[in-house]
């Protein structure tokens, strides 16, 4: 891995940190799910997880660190993993299809955090349907984050980093 591309997943991560702080008072609406699938389709399966475990340590040190710090890495790491996977697959990945990773994600990732009442408590189905709103919230949110983000990341990525550095998918 190249110093620049640790660079990139470093402003990448700056920027997943700085907007799960943000958009904090916003129950499960955040960046940080939309920037892991950029980053794994743009960087790869590899460069996604480092991100996913990159940007659950730094934000959590500012909001709090608990069991359900290694859920949700478990979470972002996968839902990283199958960004990046889809982006090796498909040499151009559509964007219908990424904003629709991006509502899968939101729901893959509350039932990846229920997983934590079940090993605390023993019971995970109430928890998890007393949270789907919360899920909705979040899908809703990524596919948004996914509008906003995706184009300005992949353009800044192909103008820059595809033309001078040959970043793309090299996990």
């Amino acid at each position: 891995m190249s110093t620049y591309k640790l660079t990139i997943l470093a402003l990448l991560a700056a920027l997943a940190v700085g907007g799960r702080y943000i958009f904090q008072f916003i129950p499960n609406v955040q960046p940080v799910t939309a920037i892991i699938i950029i980053c794994g389709i743009i960087l790869g399966p590899t460069s996604a997880l480092l991100l996913a475990i990159l940007t659950t340590f730094l934000s959590n040190m500012l909001l709090g660190m608990g069991l359900w710090t290694l859920w949700q890495i478990v979470s972002w790491g996968i839902i990283g993993i199958m960004s990046g996977l889809l982006g090796k697959m498909l040499k151009r990945v559509p964007f219908l299809i990424i904003v629709l990773l991006a509502i899968f994600s939101g729901y893959f990732y509350g039932f990846i955090i229920s997983l934590t009442t079940y090993q605390v408590t023993g019971k995970f189905w109430p928890y998890y349907i007393a949270g789907l709103p919360f899920d909705t919230s979040h899908a809703i949110g990524n596919a948004v984050f996914i509008v906003l983000l995706y184009p300005m990341i992949s353009f800044l990525f192909t103008r820059y980093a595809y033309n001078r550095f040959d970043v793309k998918n090299t996990d």
